[in-house]
C-alpha cells in the first residue's frame, strides 16, 4: 500500500523532547515501512523521520493551535498526499478540511489523539461522514458514544520501540513521574504520594506554557522540601535509563486519559505502574500483576510498599505482547486493508456514468 501520513505542525517527528502524538507518528511510519509499505509523512521540515517526508513550513510553528498555519499545512498535505492509497491524518482540523466538496483525496483515516466531548463532538461527528475515525482505547470510544454517538470505526492501541526501551533491574530506591505538569497528571499526588511513603520522587516533567508553570507554583512547588529535586525535562536516554532502576512509575491521572503512552514505556522498563483507574489506564495495567490500580492517595501509598511483589519480568512480557510499535503496526495495516476493501466494493456497486460525476 501507498500510505499518507499528517503530522499536525507543532512538534518535529520524532519529537525533540515532549511529544506524545508525535511519537506514535514516528513508531507508526517506520512500522509501516518494515511492512513493506510506501509511507510518506507531510509534516515540518525539521521532523526526522527516517521515511520520505514532505513539508510546507521548515520549522515546527508556535505557540500551537494557531488556526491559519494549521489549515494552510493540512491543505498543502493533502494536495502533497493525493496519490496515496489511503491517508492516515493525525490533525484535528485535516479531516475536517478534507470533506470539502470538490477536493480530490483518498479514503482518509483520522485518529482522535484527545478527548470526545461536548466541544469536540459536533467537529467529530462531521468528520466521521467521510472519514474513519480511530479511537486509541475502548475507554475513549465509549466517551465517543457518551457524548452524542461519533462514529468510531475501531480501536487501536498506541506502540512503542521496544529497542529504545529495555527491561531493567529496579532497586534504585525511589520513584518516577513522567508527564506533563498539569492537574489532569495529578502530579500534586504523585509529590504527596511518595512524601507520604517516604520515597524520593524524580520528577520529569514538561513545564513550558504558562498554565504549566501556574500550576507548578500554586499546587506543586508547596509540597517540596528545601532539599528535594526540582522537576525537569530530561533527555530520553537519561529518563529511559531512570525509568529501568525505579522501583515504580506514579501515574496518578485525575481525567479519562485516552491512552498514556508513559505507562506502556514503564512496563517496556520491566517497571511496575500505580496508576488511578481512570481513562485507559485499566487496559494498560492488570492490577496486582503489572503494576496496581489504587482509588485515592492512601491506596497507592500502600500499594508502593507492596510494589516488590510485581514480576518485573512480566511487566515487560506485556509491553512486548500488547505495546510494540510491530503490534501497533499491523493492525492499522489490517484496518487500512478493511477500508480499501470496502472502499472497492463500493465503487464496484456504482454504475460507470455515477463513477464519472463523483471523480468529476
Amino acid at each position: 500500500m501507498r500510505i499518507g501520513l499528517i503530522a499536525p505542525p507543532w512538534v518535529p517527528v520524532p519529537p525533540p523532547a515532549y511529544g506524545g502524538t508525535e511519537v506514535v507518528i514516528d513508531n507508526l511510519a517506520r512500522g509501516l515501512q518494515k511492512l513493506g509499505h510506501e509511507v510518506r509523512l507531510f509534516t515540518v521540515g525539521e521532523s526526522e523521520c527516517p521515511v520520505p517526508t514532505d513539508f510546507l513550513y521548515p520549522k515546527a510553528i508556535a505557540p500551537i493551535g494557531v488556526t491559519v498555519p494549521e489549515t494552510a499545512h493540512v491543505l498543502a498535505a493533502y494536495e502533497s498526499l493525493a496519490d496515496m492509497d489511503i491517508i492516515h491524518d493525525h490533525t484535528f482540523l485535516g479531516p475536517l478540511i478534507s470533506g470539502l466538496r470538490g477536493m480530490r483525496r483518498p479514503p482518509v483515516v483520522s485518529t482522535n489523539h484527545g478527548p470526545f466531548n461536548g466541544e469536540t463532538q459536533p467537529v467529530l461527528t462531521e468528520v466521521a461522514k467521510h472519514a474513519s475515525i480511530v479511537a486509541i482505547s475502548n475507554s475513549q470510544a465509549r466517551q465517543a458514544q457518551a457524548c452524542g454517538g461519533v462514529a468510531v470505526a475501531g480501536v487501536i492501541h498506541h506502540g512503542i520501540d521496544l529497542d529504545l526501551y529495555r527491561a531493567g533491574p529496579g532497586g534504585g530506591g525511589y520513584l518516577m513521574f513522567v508527564g506533563r505538569m498539569s492537574p489532569d497528571k495529578g502530579v500534586h499526588h504523585a509529590v504527596s504520594v511518595a512524601k507520604k511513603a517516604g520515597k524520593r520522587l524524580v520528577l520529569s516533567t514538561k513545564m513550558r506554557e504558562d498554565n504549566e508553570i501556574a500550576y507548578f507554583e500554586s499546587e506543586v512547588r508547596p509540597l517540596l522540601d528545601a532539599g528535594d529535586e526540582l522537576p525537569s525535562e530530561i533527555p530520553q536516554a537519561q529518563r529511559v535509563e531512570l525509568l529501568r532502576h525505579a522501583d515504580a512509575m506514579l501515574n496518578p491521572i485525575t481525567w479519562r486519559e485516552p491512552f498514556g503512552l508513559v505507562m506502556a514505556e514503564a512496563l517496556a522498563c520491566a517497571t511496575p505502574v500505580l496508576a488511578f483507574p481512570n481513562g485507559a489506564a485499566t487496559e494498560i495495567i492488570e492490577s496486582g500483576r503489572t503494576g496496581y490500580l489504587c482509588r485515592d492517595e492512601e491506596e497507592m501509598i500502600s500499594a508502593v510498599d507492596r510494589v516488590a511483589e510485581i514480576d518485573r519480568d512480566r511487566c515487560r512480557a506485556v509491553a512486548e505482547t500488547s505495546f510494540s510499535l510491530q503490534r501497533m503496526a499491523r493492525d492499522h495495516e489490517r484496518f487500512y486493508r478493511r477500508l480499501l476493501e470496502r472502499e472497492s466494493r463500493l465503487v464496484r456497486r456504482i454504475p460507470a456514468a455515477g463513477r464519472r460525476l463523483i471523480s468529476a
